[in-house]
C-alpha cells in the first residue's frame, strides 16, 4: 500500500473513529542506568519535538532498547529522567495523562487470538466502547494497513510483514500520542522492510504521533526520520539530521554505518570474551 492509499484510507473514517491524538514532547534529561556494576546508559541528554520521528541507533548492548523502555515507564532510571510534555514517563499519572504504544521487535501478538481480537483487547479490557464500537474500530483500522483479510487469522498463519504490520495496527486502536517503535524493520526482506518504513512516516502524518524508532536500518533512517541519535557504549556519539548518517565525522559512527570486511584483522578476533 502506498502513502497516498493510507492517506485516501484515513480520510474516509467516520468522525467516531477518527484519531484525536496531540503529538507530546520527549525529553531524555541527563539519563544513567546501571545494572548492578554494569552502566548500561551514562547521561543521555536529547529530545524528540513533537510530531518528529526520532530515530535511535546503535551497536547491539548499546542501551536502545533500554532507553525505549525508559520511555514507557517499564525502566526506572539510577540517574536523571524521561519527561513527557514535562512530566516524568516513570508516573503512574503520566500514563494516565500520555497514551503511548510500543510496537515491539517480534510484534508480541498474542498467538490464541485472532487477529481481530488482538486489536480488540485493549478497548474492551479499557472500555473504550461497546462491541459494535470496537468492532467499527478495528475494521477501519485494519482496512488503513490493507489487512481486511486476515481478520479472522491467527499469528501463525501470517508472514512476517503482516505480523507487523498487525502490531502496529494494534497500537493504532489505542489511538497514541507516542508511538514507539523496536526494530520494526528486522527480519524483513528488502521491500517490506521499506512497505513498514513508508507505513509508520505515513501514519505520522495521518494521526499526528511522535515517533521514536530504534534500529538498526540505515535505509529507514536515512528514509524517513527527522533526526537520528546514535549510542555507543551508553552515550550519544552523534546526534542530528539524518543526512549526516551520509559522511560521520566520529570514526566510530563512521565505522559503524560503514563497516569493511577485513579479513587480515578479523573483528571476532578482537571482541571481549
Amino acid at each position: 500500500m502506498t502513502c497516498s492509499q493510507i492517506a485516501e484510507q484515513r480520510n474516509q473514517l467516520t468522525p467516531a473513529t477518527t484519531p484525536k491524538t496531540t503529538a507530546v514532547h520527549v525529553s531524555v534529561e541527563h539519563l544513567s542506568k546501571n545494572f548492578g556494576a554494569t552502566a548500561v546508559l551514562k547521561d543521555v541528554t536529547f529530545s524528540v519535538a513533537p510530531g518528529e520521528i526520532f530515530v535511535l541507533m546503535g551497536p547491539s548492548g548499546s542501551g536502545k532498547s533500554v532507553l525505549l523502555k525508559h520511555m514507557v515507564g517499564l525502566e526506572l532510571p539510577t540517574a536523571g529522567r524521561v519527561a513527557l510534555d514535562g512530566h516524568d514517563a516513570a508516573a503512574a499519572t503520566t500514563r494516565e495523562r500520555v497514551r503511548m504504544a510500543l510496537v515491539f521487535q517480534s510484534g508480541a501478538l498474542f498467538n490464541s487470538l485472532s487477529v481481530y481480537d488482538n486489536l480488540a483487547l485493549y478497548p474492551r479490557e479499557h472500555r473504550l466502547f461497546n462491541e459494535a464500537g470496537i468492532r467499527e474500530k478495528v475494521m477501519r483500522t485494519l482496512q488503513i494497513l490493507s489487512l481486511e483479510n486476515a481478520v479472522d487469522k491467527f499469528p501463525s498463519e501470517l508472514s512476517g510483514g503482516m505480523k507487523k504490520r498487525v502490531a502496529i495496527a494494534r497500537a493504532l486502536v489505542m489511538e497514541p500520542s507516542l508511538m514507539l517503535y523496536d526494530e520494526p524493520t528486522s527480519e524483513l526482506d528488502p521491500v517490506m522492510a521499506a512497505t513498514i518504513s513508508e507505513i509508520i512516516a505515513t501514519l505520522r502524518e495521518e494521526y499526528h504521533v511522535t515517533t521514536v524508532i530504534v534500529s538498526h536500518d540505515r535505509e529507514l533512517a536515512l528514509g524517513i526520520a527527522d533526526r537520528v541519535g546514535i549510542l555507543m557504549g551508553g552515550t550519544l556519539a552523534m546526534l542530528g539530521p539524518a543526512m549526516a548518517l551520509r559522511s560521520p565525522q566520529d570514526p566510530r559512527v563512521a565505522d559503524f554505518m560503514n563497516p569493511k570486511i577485513n579479513l587480515q584483522h578479523p573483528r571476532f578476533k578482537q571482541l571481549e570474551t
